[in-house]
């Protein structure tokens, strides 16, 4: 799936801006049909945003349930020979997009886009109206799972409902990323899919393109203004002298440019920047290049003030420059696939992206159920193998992309665990045999069904935090014992995807206490000691790189505060020794 871009035969319209909103309090707009004629009783609400802050209505905020977005848009007569599409970019959970009144695509998942061809249900030279209703409800169907549960009280008597889910960040609802009108010609780029390899000083790029209708393809590639290859044909391979290579610390792009003929006249093009690199596990070593790679970052959260987690160009820019001041090279898209655009960032500025599929959740952590013998069933396998289809058709051409994480803490120490995961696995390697393949463990090595089935084993861990608090001094036993299990049964490399500590900014004790910003720099760095013993540990991300929004619980103030910076994106005093410390570590060393 191509990204939306305004070319020479393509245009574009942004829907972003001020919609009008309306939540469906009982559940009947689809019933009644409200998408059949304008919208009433509503209120404004920026797209993209989440809408829980935006107002100042509690019940707004824990709304759960369907809510409807409307908004008129004109296409110009200049459109009337196109073929035009309604793209959104994400809408948590489920959407159902309406164009004049009738129903355009449907879609499920709430953090790829969809889209949908719409060319016969617009008037053209005149005004459009777009519906789309947004249900925020989770289940055992989807990712990331949770249900509802019903309530009954003597002040309700129809009850009410309260949405259960098992992921430590906010359900953050509403339409998070831009909608796109957008126009191209009736023979056209559909998709292009790029793999590279480097051999030493030379790279290879192997493509393919395809295409709605037929033409002629002319492929080149560009550094800068100088054109360093061209060929023919929708499928090929183009061999690179002296490639400039792409990797972390050194983000070279080649802009690969496809152009569409018909009768010799261009009837469509399209620029895709493409990274050369290549990445591989041999051993105890993740190599980008041929080269061992350290990743040093975060795990990350599309989360703010107010936005939720909208789209937010201010604050995704910020994030990586905060990254590239404190040293990272790297961060994992915890617990879903983040905007396209932020993967484009992630390729300029030259940061290595484990990405990750929503299946965050499944695990019951008070041990009262299983969750593969109860709870998973076989929609949520279809629903799993959709959504790693739908992202890497997303984002296999990203470099920065380096290895795709099916999964975060899931239930892996049960039996179902097994055969649930050998599917979810062999389908990624099948859609994408390039890159690598984790799922991140919280279980112990000795009790995981699936360690063996994947490339890289990532692991989160807290101790001194959620067991043993506040005795640091259990930390570096505990920590190296564990790694090293995980290292001895399974013969993998190991990234320790997830450890920290809550702090609260101005918090300060000496001798260090929990939620002391001191506690939190001395949990992180005794953690950092041990890894630094351990040949086979080939990255660290810390949790997390900014405090973000939960649902309320007692142990979360104004929700988790595990941020190495604020959520309004200042520095904790571990910010300072993170700096310092990944400073002077390299991104990659000799083998």
């Amino acid at each position: 799936m191509l990204y939306v871009l305004e070319t020479k035969t393509r245009e574009v319209k942004d829907l972003s801006g001020i919609w009008r909103f309306k939540v469906d309090w009982k559940g009947k707009g689809l019933e009644e049909g409200w998408y059949g004629s304008p919208l009433r009783d509503t209120i404004p609400m920026p797209v993209p945003s989440s809408y829980n802050d935006v107002t100042q209505d509690p019940k707004v905020r824990d709304h759960v349930g369907t809510v409807w977005y409307e908004r008129e848009f004109v296409v110009p007569s200049s459109w009337k020979d196109k073929r035009v599409f309604v793209r959104v970019g994400a809408a948590a959970h489920r959407a159902i997009v309406f164009v004049n009144g009738r129903k355009a695509v449907e879609h499920e998942g709430g953090f790829l886009p969809f889209e949908a061809e719409v060319t016969d249900l617009l008037k053209f030279g005149d005004e459009n109206r777009i519906t789309i209703a947004v249900d925020n409800t989770l289940s055992w169907d989807i990712l990331p799972p949770g249900e509802v549960r019903w309530l009954s009280d003597p002040m309700h008597p129809e009850g009410y409902k309260v949405l259960e889910y098992y992921f430590d960040f906010y359900n953050y609802s509403g339409i998070h990323r831009p909608v796109k009108v957008y126009a191209v010609p009736r023979e056209y780029v559909k998709d292009i899919s790029v793999t590279t390899r480097v051999f030493g000083r030379d790279g290879l790029i192997e493509y393919e393109v395809n295409l709605e209708g037929e033409g002629d393809v002319v492929v080149t590639v560009w550094d800068g203004e100088l054109k360093v290859a061209e060929t023919s044909g929708t499928r090929g391979l183009i061999a690179l002298k002296d490639t400039k290579l792409w990797e972390p610390g050194n983000p070279n792009l080649y802009l690969f440019r496809v152009d569409l003929f018909s009768h010799g006249e261009l009837v469509d093009t399209y620029p895709l920047p493409v990274g050369v690199r290549e990445v591989r596990v041999e051993g105890d070593k993740f190599l980008i290049n041929g080269k061992p790679f350290y990743f040093k970052g975060f795990g990350k959260h599309e989360d703010s003030d107010i936005r939720g987690k909208g789209l937010d160009h201010v604050i995704n820019v910020k994030d990586f420059n905060l990254l590239k001041w404190i040293g990272a090279n790297s961060f994992r898209t915890s617990h879903y696939p983040y905007a396209e655009e932020i993967l484009y960032l992630a390729d300029l500025y030259g940061m290595a992206v484990i990405e990750e599929a929503p299946a965050v959740g499944m695990n019951d952590f008070q041990g009262r159920r299983k969750i593969f013998g109860e709870k998973v069933n076989e929609k949520t396998l279809e629903h799993h193998l959709k959504v790693m289809e739908e992202m890497i058709s997303r984002d296999k051409n990203h470099p920065c992309v380096v290895m795709w994480s099916v999964a975060n803490e899931p239930a892996s120490y049960e039996e179902g665990a097994r055969a649930y995961f050998e599917k979810v696995v062999r389908r990624t390697k099948e859609l994408d045999p390039t890159r690598p393949v984790t799922v991140v463990e919280s279980s112990g090595y000795h009790e995981t069904k699936i360690g063996d089935l994947v490339d890289v084993t990532c692991v989160n861990r807290y101790y001194s935090w959620y067991t043993d608090c506040g005795d640091l001094d259990l930390v570096e036993y505990q920590l190296e014992r564990d790694l090293r299990g995980w290292y001895e049964r399974f013969r993998k490399p190991v990234i320790l995807t997830e450890f920290g500590a809550d702090s609260v900014v101005g918090f300060h004790r000496d001798p260090p206490v929990m939620f002391t910003e001191e506690y939190q720099k001395e949990l992180v760095e005794r953690y950092t000691r041990v890894l630094d013993r351990l040949n086979f540990v080939v990255g660290e991300h810390v949790w997390n790189f900014a405090d973000f929004s939960t649902k309320q619980a007692v142990h979360r103030v104004l929700g988790n505060r595990k941020g190495v910076f604020t959520r309004q994106r200042q520095p904790k005093l571990v910010a300072h020794f993170l700096k310092e410390r990944w400073h002077r570590i390299p991104n990659f060393w000799e083998k």
